[in-house]
């Protein structure tokens, strides 16, 4: 079992190294910038954790986590938009659209949506690029409520819980684990506490609703849920465990 560092920095090197479809020409350029924005990993690495605990390798489990990452920075370049969240900046430097122009921004969006399920559609079965697929749809879904002026932990369900959710799911496929609900129960719990961290972190969401006390209050007890799931897995999950308390103690 490898450590959060140790898969993040597989992660990393397959992102590098990743051949991306030579038909996008010189489109591959803001995709590459927009992938090495600075990003945790969190989502790849909790997919290939997931897939090692589960009994897979974490190298089979690299084109999923890859996917899995590409959905996830597709949605920051096309929630960056001036028709969504119009930010001009993204981790410190200029968002996609901003470096690169509106229209090819949203080119890269979509070309990295594609080739995340390029890659999921690379396993001989169609479990991963299914989960991934339905996540994505859930994904746009939490947005589109959101613009619309919804909000509360549905929605958050839906913008950040489904990623999490597809994550260790695409790892639990990988791993060919057919039951699932307790790992299941944990990718819930730890979408809520990353959501809940992030309303901490941007003074907004739970913090607005509940105060900055009981937010911090609410996170405590999502990622003591998140670990207390994890008990209920019949397997190794100590690195699982190590990324709960990552999320529940980050600062940015």
């Amino acid at each position: 079992m490898r450590a959060p560092d140790e898969l993040r920095a597989l992660v990393e090197r397959y992102l590098e190294e990743l051949a991306l479809t030579p038909e996008l020409g010189t489109l591959a350029e803001p995709l590459r910038y927009a992938l090495d924005g600075g990003g945790k990993r969190i989502r790849p690495v909790l997919c290939l954790a997931t897939a090692e605990a589960a009994g897979a390798t974490a190298e089979e489990a690299l084109p999923a986590a890859a996917a899995v990452e590409l959905v996830h920075t597709f949605s920051l370049v096309h929630d960056d938009l001036p028709a969504l969240d119009d930010d001009a900046l993204r981790r410190g430097r200029p968002s996609t659209h901003v470096e690169f122009g509106e229209a090819t921004a949203i080119l890269a969006g979509d070309a990295l949506l594609t080739e995340a399920m390029r890659l999921a559609l690379s396993y001989p079965a169609p479990a991963v690029a299914r989960e991934l697929t339905q996540a994505t749809l859930a994904m746009i879904g939490g947005q589109h409520r959101d613009l619309a002026g919804e909000g509360g932990e549905a929605v958050d369900r839906l913008k950040t819980g489904a990623l999490f959710d597809a994550a260790v799911g695409c790892g639990l496929w990988v791993a060919e684990v057919r039951e699932q609900a307790p790992w299941r129960a944990f990718a819930a719990e730890l979408g809520g506490l990353f959501q809940l961290v992030d309303d901490i972190l941007d003074e907004d969401g739970a913090v607005t609703t509940h105060g900055l006390e009981r937010a911090r209050e609410l996170a405590d007890e999502a990622a003591e849920r998140a670990r207390s799931r994890l008990g209920a897995v019949d397997a190794d999950t100590s690195v699982l465990a190590e990324i709960v308390s990552g999320l529940a103690t980050r600062t940015s």
